[in-house]
């Protein structure tokens, strides 16, 4: 038996999917087109059920992928029973999509969400009004605090077993007859759901046109008997207009409202709302918030005690717990270093991770015969760079969950509103901020997020501009270099920077193209904000569940055959069949030294080791994550120590071209997926200049941050001397003085 979850965004349709199907949801792509599939399973009744959660929609109508995939899936797919969620606080606008499933031939349930908002607000619902007009039975839930979700699938697992014809709200409308001759000529060629296409054709949909040509021809003959003063012959209009009005008329003493409702009530979500949202401070308090995110991720000084109260770790037992087993004493005097603050959450896992990770390759390490080939691929290639990966994995999840946090507490709805006034002056809208803001966890859905945005334009920059918002794939890259860049305890800050860097060129870039290009009218965003609630813990745990299997799938997949491949060339040369060989004479190392003059301006790819840099942006296009991968590896082969990879980054690169290395791989092409999915999502013409704007942009970018860094070390190094050379001119003066004192006393 299959259920389908049928609603509005915002209607707690996903909550509830969490709720019903627990840890056995399952995430993936609907056939043919890149719209997200989530099915799973409900096991508490006689029988399992499995549960598709159709995309979030406002119509049946064909005018985006989500609407078309739920549409074709309730039609073609036949589910047993639909539960129609409505958003009990919000119940006019949600009905509207509830009068065109009850035209489908199906069994539904209407479900009346948030229903312990509805009763707290002092207002109540008449859910047996709701029954008797629509003849369905209507269950009050509540998806967020698990409330009467067992009553919702008992009744639908008894709805499916009845046989329903659809119903609609039309039936007294002016084109009332042309609504039933038109059903009957669907039900003479044998169309299923007669009433649904009948109402669709007759409203001019695009799918429904195509599809009966003929019948459409003699519905456009009849259209011309009926009086068109009224719509002025616009069916579209005509038929939502009807519904609409139907609605009202039926349901306007549904919902009793508290005695003082006639008063203006302010609830917690609008005092929230007039600070978060403010139009001055609403912004500064987003990257905030963001800094706040990155400081306990990241930070290996958190709340700053050391750098603003000197607070130091002397005790062995102390460093070993907070920096997993990492502490070292001076080569010289034998005395324990001090650990400079106490680490974030963040670093505090992720040296853990690192420990155990280390751990497992010593294991292997030990049993695996010294000096082989097979050895050597597994301990040095494929372990020691998903060691590199794994290592990180902490920081990443816990960004993650911090990020759905704010997500599923309904602050980052805020975001995309705040945005849409400073977006809207360089040519986009909050509604392209959306995408944008899906960037930050992978850039392949937020390319597809696109599509709902109309205007062509538009999309075309949204989608140039979306690996801008560093994706999670290159969470590790900035993980790494954190630990690179001179005084860790700037991790945070590093990796703050980077993120903001990434949003303000995106403006920047925005704001050129506008200038260069034809202008066009940015489209209205219109968007409803969900009021504020406490994040669910199970679903915090299962989009962090999603992510992780995602991850683990990469690694275990493209991540490994490219570690794999990197292995290979690092340790065959051009004649392979001679055996292994030191890694100067390596096809690697050739490869490298010709890549590195290409990125040579960029200051990475100077020095002895500047090769491994360059390789590391090449294999960056597998997969963002192999760029970590290769420099463990690679770097880890030549340094003559076993310190982290972190710490031999800081031993190879100056700050300037940590920097610059950061800021190419936040610019460049992102992975071939999201490559692919650009030119899929994006027009003909805009995939080429999309390439060269990438590429050319992080160029660019990236010698502009190196040549800033030179100039500021310069400038230090530069102060300094002068520094100095006034120390000396005022001793110096101080020295003539003293001597023409003494002169003038012997006078």
């Amino acid at each position: 038996m299959r259920f389908a979850l049928a609603g509005n965004p915002n209607s707690g349709k996903t909550t509830l999917f969490n709720a019903l199907t627990g840890a056995t949801a399952h995430v993936g792509n609907w056939p043919g087109v890149t719209v997200e599939k989530k099915e799973g399973t409900y096991k508490k009744l006689s029988e399992k059920v499995q549960i598709v959660d159709l995309p979030g929609i406002y119509s049946l109508s064909p005018y985006t992928p989500e609407e078309v995939v739920s549409r074709n899936f309730i039609l073609d797919e036949k589910p047993d029973c639909i539960i129609n969620i409505v958003d009990a606080t919000n119940l006019e606008r949600n009905l509207y999509l509830t009068t065109q499933i009850l035209e489908i031939d199906v069994p539904v349930v209407i479900a009346l969400n948030m229903m312990d908002l509805v009763k707290s607000s002092g207002r109540e619902i008449r859910k047996e009004d709701l029954e008797k007009t629509f003849n369905v039975p209507v269950v009050e839930i509540s998806a967020l605090r698990n409330e009467g979700l067992k009553e919702l699938m008992d009744v639908a697992y008894k709805e499916a077993s009845n046989k329903r014809v659809g119903f609609t709200v039309l039936e007294n409308c002016k084109f009332a007859s042309l609504i039933e001759s038109t059903k009957k000529e669907m039900e003479t060629i044998g169309i299923e759901s007669p009433l649904f296409h009948a109402v669709k054709l007759i409203e001019n949909d695009s799918v429904e046109m195509e599809m009966h040509e003929e019948i459409a021809k003699g519905v456009e003959k009849l259209k011309t008997q009926i009086p068109q003063d009224e719509f002025e012959g616009d069916y579209e209009a005509a038929v939502a207009d009807g519904r609409y009005r139907y609605i009202s008329e039926h349901f306007a003493g549904t919902v009793k409202k508290d005695e003082n409702e006639g008063q203006l009530q302010v609830t917690k979500s609008d005092k929230i709302d007039k600070v978060l949202t403010h139009r001055i401070w609403g912004i500064p308090l987003f990257l905030i918030i963001m800094f706040v995110i990155f400081h306990f991720v990241f930070s290996s000084d958190i709340l700053f005690l050391n750098r603003l109260f000197g607070l130091e770790i002397n005790n062995e037992g102390w460093i070993n717990f907070f920096i997993g087993m990492g502490a070292e004493f001076d080569e010289v005097t034998g005395e324990l270093i001090a650990l400079e603050g106490i680490p974030s959450l963040g670093v505090f896992l992720q040296s853990w991770m690192g420990w155990l990770t280390g751990s497992l390759i010593d294991l292997f390490a030990s049993f695996m015969p010294e000096g082989t080939w097979y050895t050597g691929l597994v301990c040095d290639g494929i372990l020691t760079g998903l060691d590199s990966i794994f290592s990180f994995l902490p920081q990443i999840l816990l960004l993650f969950l911090c990020i759905a946090i704010l997500e599923d507490s309904g602050y980052m709805a805020r975001v995309a509103f705040i945005m849409d006034r400073a977006f809207r002056k360089f040519g986009l809208s909050g509604k392209a901020f959306i995408p944008l803001l899906m960037g930050f966890g992978c850039s392949v859905p937020a390319m597809v997020a696109t599509k709902t945005l109309e205007d062509e334009k538009e999309r075309d920059l949204t989608i140039a501009l979306t690996p801008f918002f560093s994706c999670g794939a290159k969470a590790p890259i900035w993980a790494m270099l954190a630990f690179a860049i001179v005084g860790s305890l700037l991790g945070d800050i590093f990796v703050f920077s980077i993120y903001l860097l990434g949003i303000v060129v995106a403006i920047v870039a925005a704001i050129l193209i506008k200038v260069f290009s034809k202008a066009h009218e940015v489209p209205p965003f219109i968007m409803e904000l969900p009021a504020y609630h406490r994040p669910q813990f199970k679903n915090l745990m299962a989009n962090l569940w999603e992510k992780l299997k995602h991850f683990i799938y990469k690694a275990s997949t493209i991540i490994t055959a490219a570690i794999i491949l990197i292995w290979f060339l690092s340790n065959f040369s051009w004649a392979f069949w001679q055996g292994l060989v030191e890694i100067e004479d390596s096809m690697l190392v050739d490869i490298g030294n010709v890549l590195k003059y290409f990125f040579y301006p960029l200051g990475f790819s100077q020095g002895e080791h500047g090769w491994i840099y360059s390789v590391a942006t090449v294999t960056g296009l597998i997969a963002k994550e192999d760029v970590v991968a290769t420099i463990a590896q690679l770097l880890g082969t030549v340094a003559e120590d076993e310190e982290t990879v972190g710490l031999a980054l800081m031993g190879s690169l100056s700050n300037a071209q940590i920097y610059a290395f950061a800021a190419y791989n936040l610019f460049t092409f992102p992975c071939f997926a999201a490559i692919a999915t650009m030119k899929a999502e994006s027009s003909k013409k805009a995939f080429p200049k999309t390439l060269a704007f990438w590429f050319g942009g992080s160029y660019v970018i990236s010698l502009v941050v190196y040549l800033v860094g030179l100039a500021f070390q310069a400038a230090i190094v530069l102060g300094i001397v002068v520094l100095h050379a006034l120390i000396a001119a005022i001793v110096l003066c101080g020295y003539f003085v003293s001597k023409h004192r003494n002169k003038a006393k012997v006078a």
